[in-house]
């Protein structure tokens, strides 16, 4: 286990974000269960910090029974209209990581991931990586981009542990976010959602009922930092898709390549495997790549996304980070996308970049 994994583990920060809507306390289950549940579930996978909990619902519509329960636990409860709860979570989440860098730890209770999170918060975590965990009651329809360390029925997290529930030794917190008002009480909190100054602020100032992306507008190719100034570089390149163009000399391929990395500060040894086919490469081209030190990979177009995806994978066996990479494919994003987002960028800690001969529909 490195260091980071062992402090993510043992460390202080694990912050858990709680859809009350998406997964409710089921009948039958005592809310004074929640915290050491949730506690219990994550000291099982191994991480024994101090936990947090953030309750986003409709407070109206929730029993005074269950929020005293939670409060008298330390679950902070915080009121929010139904249709605004996935931006608000993810507003708060995206602050939480600004102030607590890593190594730390996140868990999500939603079933919102696939639909609602999992883009935008998968290019977060390429940047600056988190032990991510997610629960959730009824599970998703297809793979995930963003990559958890565990996911959970919270139904199961709930049934599954057997340890003692105690009172939280600090003030319970209830929050009105409509209003940016903190009650330390349930009786004022409750009070206070029935005013109507409280039904004016939730008109006047209406929370988000969409997620604001803050990574839609982040550039694709960002500067080495230290770590990555001097690290080993490899591209991956498909001579079909991006073949090299009409009247360009092959021979400036290399030296196109590594003057693109050293704009952004990467200096490190750059090695290219270019697949094509040799019957239909012309000579001089072949020539050329090879007395520049590019190696070129015979390949058909039937199995070149298999061959591409094997040397990938057997490349990173033999080449721990820090290091780059680099594709030349226009269908990378569709062929690739998944696979490098969750191996590549969020759980090995590659830097990553890619080149088309068309712009893409849509980000990497």
């Amino acid at each position: 286990m490195s260091w980071c994994d062992s402090a993510a583990k043992t460390g202080k920060n694990i912050a858990v974000w709680w859809d009350m809507k998406d997964c409710p306390v089921p009948e039958g289950i005592d809310a004074h269960r929640v915290r050491p549940s949730i506690e219990g579930a994550l000291k099982e996978q191994g991480y024994s910090g101090p936990v947090s909990i953030t309750a986003y619902g409709d407070q109206k519509q929730t029993p005074d029974r269950l929020l005293r329960a939670l409060s008298s636990t330390g679950v902070a409860v915080v009121h929010i209209r139904s249709e605004s709860t996935c931006a608000v979570m993810y507003k708060d989440m995206v602050k939480w990581r600004e102030d607590n860098p890593p190594p730390a730890t996140m868990m999500i209770i939603t079933n919102q991931m696939l639909d609602v999170f999992h883009w935008d918060l998968a290019r977060l975590q390429q940047r600056t990586s988190y032990d991510l965990f997610l629960a959730y009651s009824v599970e998703p329809l297809a793979r995930l981009f963003v990559y958890t360390r565990k996911n959970w029925l919270w139904k199961n997290i709930l049934l599954g542990t057997t340890a003692s529930v105690t009172s939280s030794s600090s003030d319970a917190v209830f929050y009105c976010k409509s209003c940016s008002l903190e009650c330390l009480s349930l009786k004022s909190f409750k009070k206070h959602l029935s005013t109507e100054e409280h039904a004016i602020q939730e008109v006047l100032h209406p929370q988000p009922k969409q997620l604001i992306s803050v990574t839609s507008k982040w550039g694709k190719n960002y500067a080495a930092t230290p770590e990555y100034a001097t690290a080993k570089i490899h591209v991956w390149w498909d001579m079909f898709d991006c073949p090299i163009p009409d009247g360009y000399d092959a021979h400036r391929v290399r030296p196109s390549l590594e003057g693109a990395f050293k704009e952004l500060g990467y200096s490190g040894p750059v090695s290219i495997t270019a697949f094509g086919d040799y019957k239909k490469t012309p000579k001089s081209h072949l020539h050329a790549l090879s007395s520049t030190g590019i190696d070129v990979a015979h390949v058909i177009p039937e199995v070149i996304y298999s061959r591409m995806r094997n040397d990938i994978f057997k490349w990173q066996e033999d080449n721990p980070t820090p290091a780059t990479m680099m594709i030349i494919f226009d269908e990378a994003k569709y062929v690739f996308g998944t696979s490098l987002a969750l191996r590549a960028q969020q759980d090995n800690k590659y830097n990553l970049f890619w080149a088309y001969s068309f712009r893409p529909r849509a980000g990497f």
